[in-house]
């Protein structure tokens, strides 16, 4: 994988996230020890050209909303992922 130290430490807990789990981008900062990153951890997600196999699709909001999705499809996809992955989203 190529990317920066950063990146490469979201994308890395991005995969432990289980099948059927969101988690926040605010949570997903905190787990890296990175509380006050939300952004940073949006943008790398932004960044991700391993999707759907690092799965940024299970990360979203804070006030619920799905966030952006890069992958091919946009949002459209990330909604039909978190939906086969039987999210109530």
């Amino acid at each position: 994988m190529k990317g920066t130290k950063f990146q490469l430490k979201v994308w890395k807990y991005l995969k432990t996230i289980p099948k059927g789990t969101v988690k926040t981008y605010k949570e997903v900062a905190i787990a890296i020890k990175r509380p006050k990153s939300s952004r940073a951890v949006a943008n790398a997600c932004g960044k991700n050209l391993y999707s759907p196999k690092i799965p940024c699709h299970r990360v979203i909001r804070s006030d619920g909303g799905l966030g952006g999705y890069s992958g091919r499809g946009g949002i459209k996809t990330k909604l039909r992922l978190l939906r086969s992955e039987k999210v109530d989203i």
